[in-house]
Formats: C-alpha cells, sequence, structure tokens
C-alpha cells in the first residue's frame, strides 16, 4: 500500500525526502513505512494520536539513545525524529529466520541492552512497573475459587514479593518493556531490538524470566526444552557480568512469581486495564496468539512451583502452586518453537 508519511521541513532539511514509500504492518499504535532516503532504504514510525503517545514516544526516544551505546548495535540506529509529530527515522534492518536455538542469541542480545545502561540513567526512563496489592488479591481470590490450598501466611508473603520487585536490582537495567519474538530481527550481523514503547528502569531479572516463564506479555509463547534455557541463561548472564562486572541474577524465582500474579499477562496489550482477568478464567478460556490464557497460567504454575522448591522467601507460594488443583487436565502444554 503507498502512501505519503509526514516528514517535517526539519526532517528533510537533515535527511532529504522520502521517496517510494510504502505501509508495513503494525501495531493500532503505530504507521510504519518503509521508504529510500538519499539511496538507504530507511523505516519511518509514527506513534498515532492516543492516550499516552508523547509519553510513549518520549520512552522510545530515550530507550534508542541509550541502546545505541551498545557495540556490535543491539538496536537499528535512530538517524532523526520529530517530536512534535512523533515521527522516528530508523535504520532499515533486514530479518531473517532465526536459527534453531534462537533464544541463545536472543538472551544474549538481551543482556547487550540491558547493560547499556548506567547507574546515572535512573531518571532517563520511568522505573518498571510490577504487580501491585490488587494483583495479590485477584490471584488469591482465583485461588480460592479454584479451591487451591493458601497457607495463612501466603498474603503477606505476596504482599512482601510485591515490595521486592519495586526495587530496581544491584545495577539498573535498560528494559525493553516487550521483548518478544517480533521484536527481535535476527539479522545477518546479530539479533537487534525494536519497538521500545514500554521501556523502562529496572531488574533485568524480569525479563530474563520471560524464557521460562513463557514470554508474559507476548502473543508468541514458547517453553524452550531445559538444555536449550539453560544455555540461554548462562549465556545472559556471562555477557551480563562481562560488560557490567556485575553477577547476574542467579534466582529467578521471584520474576516469574511476579509475572504469575498479574492477570493483565494473559492478554494483549490493548486490553491491559482495570479488568480482573483471572477472575473469568474459572468460567471461560481465550486464545492469544499461539496460546490460550489457561495454558499460560498452568505454565507459570508449574514453572513457579519448581523455581520456589528451594527458596527461603516464598515457601507458602511453593506449597499453593505445587498442590493446585487441575481443573483443566486437557490441556496441552506449550508450544517448543517459534512459528
Amino acid at each position: 500500500m503507498l502512501s505519503r508519511p509526514p516528514f517535517g521541513e526539519e526532517l528533510r532539511s537533515r535527511l532529504g525526502l522520502p521517496r517510494r514509500a510504502r505501509r508495513l504492518t503494525s501495531s493500532p499504535r503505530s504507521r510504519v513505512w518503509q521508504a529510500e532516503l538519499s539511496g538507504s532504504t530507511v523505516v519511518i514510525k509514527q506513534l498515532v494520536d492516543a492516550p499516552e503517545a508523547d509519553e510513549r514516544y518520549a520512552r522510545e526516544v530515550a530507550a534508542l539513545r541509550l541502546a545505541s551505546r551498545a557495540d556490535p548495535p543491539v538496536v537499528p540506529r535512530l538517524l532523526g525524529a520529530d517530536p512534535v509529530q512523533r515521527v522516528l527515522v530508523l535504520e532499515h534492518l533486514e530479518h531473517g529466520r532465526p536459527r534453531e536455538g534462537w533464544i541463545v542469541d536472543y538472551a544474549t542480545a538481551l543482556a547487550r541492552l540491558h547493560a547499556t545502561a548506567r547507574p546515572t540513567d535512573a531518571e532517563a526512563l520511568p522505573r518498571w512497573s510490577g504487580p501491585t496489592p490488587a494483583d495479590v488479591d485477584a490471584f488469591l481470590r482465583l485461588a480460592d475459587t479454584l479451591g487451591a490450598p493458601a497457607p495463612n501466611g501466603l498474603r503477606a508473603e505476596l504482599d512482601a514479593l510485591v515490595d521486592r520487585l519495586g526495587r530496581n536490582g544491584a545495577r539498573p537495567a535498560l528494559l525493553h518493556g516487550d521483548p518478544c519474538p517480533g521484536n527481535d530481527l535476527h539479522t545477518a550481523a546479530g539479533v537487534r531490538f525494536i519497538d521500545f514503547e514500554q521501556s523502562s528502569i529496572g531488574d533485568g531479572a524480569v525479563e530474563l524470566a520471560y524464557l521460562r516463564v513463557g514470554f508474559p506479555t507476548c502473543w508468541c509463547v514458547t517453553a524452550p526444552p531445559a538444555g536449550l534455557l539453560a544455555e540461554a541463561e548462562a549465556a545472559y548472564r556471562s555477557t551480563w557480568r562481562s560488560l557490567t562486572g556485575t553477577a547476574a541474577p542467579e534466582d529467578l524465582a521471584d520474576a516469574c512469581a511476579g509475572w504469575l500474579i498479574r492477570g493483565d499477562a494473559l492478554v494483549e496489550r490493548a486490553r491491559r486495564d482495570s479488568t480482573d482477568h483471572l477472575a473469568v478464567l474459572p468460567h471461560r478460556d481465550w486464545t492469544w496468539g499461539t496460546a490460550t490464557a489457561r495454558q499460560r497460567l498452568t505454565h507459570r504454575l508449574r514453572t513457579v512451583s519448581r523455581l520456589t522448591a528451594a527458596t527461603r522467601t516464598l515457601p507458602h507460594l511453593h506449597h499453593l502452586t505445587t498442590h493446585w488443583p487441575t481443573p483443566w487436565p486437557t490441556l496441552r502444554p506449550l508450544p517448543t518453537h517459534r512459528p
């Protein structure tokens, strides 16, 4: 589909006039074109008028600039920006088919992305927003509805979890905010991340946990085999240490438990509002992308059960997830391969 991307006078004077522009598929929150500028192919992205559009634009620009510190790159180059029209001009990158075992490359690039943040960048982006007491309430109501055995100390334990997750890690990381299959481009020169509208500063563990807990903010869910998962996590930790001189988190129990209790991690972004999605699950299942909500929840329960077996901070949650009833015994496991 041919159309003309918005390109103000300042961008034209710096970069020239875009030619041969054509619209690309994008989310409802943006318009995206591929075009030619001075003989080079570029991507032009405009965030459309919508609630929080200015904030999402500011986040994306700030994250791209922080991430540009990585060498070799982990993001496309930001060639130009027009904050009035919320337009970004980006280097065009060719995405190839991810190789078998792609999550190792993904995890390595994710660590390199996270490591571009410095301690002085704490105010460059909003802090990551984790689960809330309302999420705890909704999760406990679901457990009660399904007859799951909730020990007396579970609420206090989950309240303490929410408090811990609200703190930054020992060394803040640049978080993508939605590091999903599709927002990672597997190029000939390595993995590059795009679409930073939800970026923030926080603990890298909450995104490293995506590999174990099933990509909680993503339509495309995978549950990699244990050996490959261990290799990917080892690659993340080794890369993080080499770049920062600090140890990456070994224990992902808190991060995975945080994703477990969040009902809005069962629906696409447009539906993440004040609705208690966990309350719907006993009565109705729904499909989002490559898995249903019940499949996602069941995988997270099993993951948290395994991870909390040896933890001292979440013994009650371990008991609950280990003895969770199985009201949906015919559910299939999550896909092991990326579509």
